[in-house]
């Protein structure tokens, strides 16, 4: 029935004298040593957080192999069940770095010439970022690849460079923008490859400075005294944090923490479709035992092949056109599972954030998942109470909605009285995922970060094609802008947000105790927004590992999506300056910038990132028992944080609604049908009851608590 030809209704208020009931949280139970060292079957993850398998494979050139059969999961094609079935077995198999690059160098002087063609062309037209790049790091890219062509035209197939220089060129230029969502993506052999060392390096402080810890060691691993807890010194006798500086300085981050956390990574691991190959063939590493001895190795790089990617990004869907991922980690990721944690990949079936049917737990302190590649939830039990930490590995999902309800789900398992949101090293996703969540966790409406094309003749085509959604990806909102920037002169186009703003809004909260936002540098990209939001909306403190996350602010698309949308739907663009590239080689650049909203409305994310409220250094027992200093640093902010109870319960008979109102921490409750104002009760300790008089069912209730004026909480009931 329409709410609209209904009476309005009245309001009786009647005083409950009933006292009040707390609901008390039990003690989670002591946890496994083990699994919080990270010993036992689980996801890895950058500090070593994550829960390994071991004694579950065996060791081929490096790389675990799972003794078991994939099996297709039911929400996949069988097309896609081979592909990543291939895919695990392929991984089994580790190549020395010198013998793969045996295999690389076929691409001709005219392929080389039309990579750095579309390279321009992207750079030129698409590339949202590029007056802030050529600003901020003094930088010109499009210099750089006009003299790159122009030298082309004087060789000759005899005569070119060797093509490890053009790749190392390419990548150069495309990694001084600084921006982690602008790249040269390498053809085969590089694509779907990654270069590696059998262990994991992380950095971790005390009173005497900053150190370098093994972490992690690839299954059947083995040199005299090393292992978890080893101290690293030297790399090719550099000292370790110059070499990590040093290393930082080559790749892409927005700035200095970014910079070196990409650095420690790429120190053990690089997905080739991204990066360039190692320069030297084996690595000499001096490090301190684990009995207090000084040793040195040498380990030789190897290659295998990754896991593939949720997302073909170059395909016209909805999800790959509202992406915004840092492929560098997604690779990484993907590939830390490969290396480490191949119970996992068999539990995904090969997939990557794979949704199960029926939700699993991975380790003995964790709630079961249906989505064991995105989520980890667990109790955690700290000197200042027992809070639920939640850790989010990623939003690269296909369905957004599903995410968002699992984090519901899981949420509400959990402590109500604090929750820790955990998103370090996630490099982001779907853009939809991360802001479909943010209305969970507190009671006011969400704006969805707004973004911005660059005003350009191409860009207008492809906005113009789309202005109508005739293929799924409506533009429309950004086509009139960009069409009047001729004449306006406009840099940018109107921003308006991606995400649909009642997605982010058609849920409303659903955890209603104090909530703090974990972040690192390598949080990138849907992550950034995520925490953007996170802060612009005034949800919870953010506690930083790092001082700043990694400021990529952007959506990405590639340069095949783009070639897509101008010959989809039929018939194809004739003048599309778009050409097919060659042997899998691709190029990816920020499309459409991100502005912040509330007090800092119209900031851009890009190189700006989110900036933590309080910081904590990872200590040693962070890395190796299990984060308890940080959980520790997190539970201290939430404990200090109010904490507010907001119980609505509703009975209907007939047409009277008698609605029961019991809260803490809440001074003010008011009450709306279908979004009608109905009643505004200021509250004691004691209950409330409400009688709403011409009510019919399915109507919606719902409860806006409020605090010396502040809006704190709301709840949404179907009468």
């Amino acid at each position: 029935m329409n709410p609209a030809n209904h009476p309005r209704p009245i309001a009786r208020v009647h005083q409950a004298c009933i006292a009040h009931q707390d609901i008390a949280h039990q003690d989670s139970a002591h946890r496994d040593s083990a699994v919080d060292r990270g010993v036992d079957i689980g996801l890895v993850t950058a500090d070593g957080e994550g829960i390994a398998a071991q004694g579950r494979g065996r060791l081929i050139g490096g790389v675990m192999s799972e003794q078991r059969k994939t099996v297709t999961a039911a929400k996949r094609t069988t097309t896609a069940h081979k592909r990543t079935t291939r895919s695990t077995e392929e991984a089994a198999v580790a190549t020395p770095l010198p013998q793969f690059l045996q295999s690389a160098g076929n691409l001709t002087l005219g392929q080389r010439k039309l990579l750095v063609d579309q390279a321009l062309l992207m750079l030129e037209q698409n590339y949202v970022h590029l007056p802030l790049k050529a600003a901020m790091h003094a930088v010109n890219p499009l210099q750089r690849l006009r003299v790159m062509r122009a030298r082309m035209e004087r060789q000759t197939a005899e005569t070119m460079e060797a093509e490890w220089i053009f790749h190392r060129q390419m990548s150069s230029i495309f990694h001084s923008v600084r921006d982690l969502h602008t790249n040269y993506l390498l053809p085969v052999p590089f694509a779907g490859k990654i270069a590696f060392l059998p262990f994991m390096i992380e950095k971790c402080f005390d009173l005497t400075g900053e150190h370098y810890l093994v972490t992690r060691t690839v299954a059947g691993y083995t040199a005299p005294q090393f292992g978890a807890g080893a101290e690293v010194t030297h790399w090719n006798g550099t000292p370790i944090a110059r070499a990590v500086a040093l290393n930082g300085a080559q790749f892409a981050g927005s700035n200095d923490a970014a910079n070196l956390a990409r650095g420690l990574e790429s120190l053990t691991l690089r997905p080739l479709v991204i990066q360039s190959p190692p320069d030297e063939e084996w690595v000499t590493l001096s490090y301190v035992g684990l009995d207090g001895s000084k040793q040195e190795l040498r380990e030789q790089w190897k290659v295998t092949t990754n896991l593939p990617p949720m997302t073909d990004l170059d395909a016209l869907t909805e999800a790959s056109a509202s992406m915004g991922l840092d492929l560098d980690s997604d690779e990484k990721s993907r590939a830390r599972k490969v290396l480490y944690l191949q119970d996992v990949v068999a539990l995904e079936s090969g997939q990557s954030s794979a949704e199960l049917r029926a939700p699993v737990a991975v380790g003995q302190a964790d709630l079961p998942t249906t989505m064991p590649g995105v989520f980890r939830a667990r109790e955690v039990v700290t000197s200042h109470g027992t809070f639920g930490h939640l850790r989010i590995f990623t939003f690269s999902v296909t369905d957004p909605v599903a995410f968002r309800n699992e984090f519901v789900r899981l949420a509400a398992a959990l402590p109500q009285d604090g929750l820790i949101v955990d998103v370090r090293d996630n490099g982001g996703g779907h853009i939809y995922a991360s802001e479909f969540t943010l209305q969970t966790m507190t009671p006011r409406h969400i704006s969805p970060e707004p973004v911005q094309f660059i005003s350009t003749p191409i860009n207008l085509r492809i906005c113009r094609r789309h202005k109508d959604n005739p293929a799924g990806i409506d533009l429309g909102p950004w086509f009139d802008s960009l069409d009047l920037a001729t004449e306006t002169g406009a840099a940018y186009s109107a921003a308006k947000p991606i995400t649909p703003e009642d997605g982010a809004n058609d849920l409303g909260q659903t955890y209603y105790g104090p909530v703090v936002l974990i972040t690192d540098a390598r949080c990138y990209s849907a992550t950034d927004i995520f925490a953007a939001g996170f802060a612009d909306h005034e949800i919870g403190m953010i506690l930083g590992v790092d001082d700043n996350t990694g400021a990529g602010g952007a959506n990405v698309w590639t340069h095949g999506l783009l070639a897509t949308l101008l010959n989809e739907p039929p018939p194809p663009d004739p003048t599309s300056p778009y050409e097919a590239l060659p042997n899998g080689a691709n190029l990816r650049v920020a499309i459409r910038r991100t502005l912040r909203v509330g007090e800092l409305s119209g900031t851009p994310v890009e190189d700006l990132g989110v900036r933590p409220d309080a910081t904590h250094k990872l200590t040693r027992a962070d890395l190796l028992s299990g984060n308890v200093d940080l959980l520790e640093a997190a539970g201290g902010l939430l404990a200090a944080m109010p904490r507010r109870r907001l119980a609505v319960s509703t009975s209907l008979a007939g047409t009277t609604l008698r609605v029961r109102l019991q809260v803490d921490g809440i001074d003010r409750v008011d009450l709306y049908l279908d979004d009608r104002p109905i009643s505004s009760e200021d509250l004691t300790a004691a209950p409330l009851d409400i009688d709403i008089l011409d009510v019919a069912a399915g109507q919606r209730l719902r409860a806006d608590g409020y605090a010396g004026g502040e809006l704190v909480g709301s709840r949404r009931l179907l009468t």
